[in-house]
């Protein structure tokens, strides 16, 4: 295959038909080097089209709960009360800085995805 720039969607896709073709490909071969200057092209290009936000915090939190089989009453050494857990949870109350504290030792939560700025809802 013909190295060149992907600039359409089908580019992309010929690029990942022949990424599967060289999957086995040994590093330092003609091959390898192919497959490595394509998953190159092939990376740039879903980051270019295929953007995807970072999760707010209240979903970094419910995806980590998921991951450790929690329910909302186990966030409270967390979070604080049950009822703040709740406005936490449904976007009533920010995280404080006392919580992302605790909420990253406790949990293995990413200071960076626990401080990101999101909107509360309003009633």
């Amino acid at each position: 295959m013909k190295i060149k720039p992907l600039k359409t969607e089908a580019d992309y896709e010929d690029a990942l038909s022949r990424i599967a073709d060289l999957m086995d490909a040994r590093p330092g071969t003609k091959d390898g080097d192919e497959l490595e200057v394509l998953s190159v092209l092939v990376e740039n290009y879903e980051t270019v089209h295929y953007f995807i936000d970072a999760a707010d915090p209240v979903q970094a939190i419910r995806f980590q709960m998921e991951q450790f089989g929690l329910k909302d009453k186990d966030l409270i050494p967390f979070i604080g009360k049950s009822g703040r857990v709740s406005e936490v949870l449904s976007y009533k109350r920010k995280l404080t800085l006392p919580m992302i504290r605790r909420l990253q030792s406790g949990l293995n939560i990413p200071p960076a995805s626990l401080i990101k700025d999101y909107e509360l809802k309003h009633m």
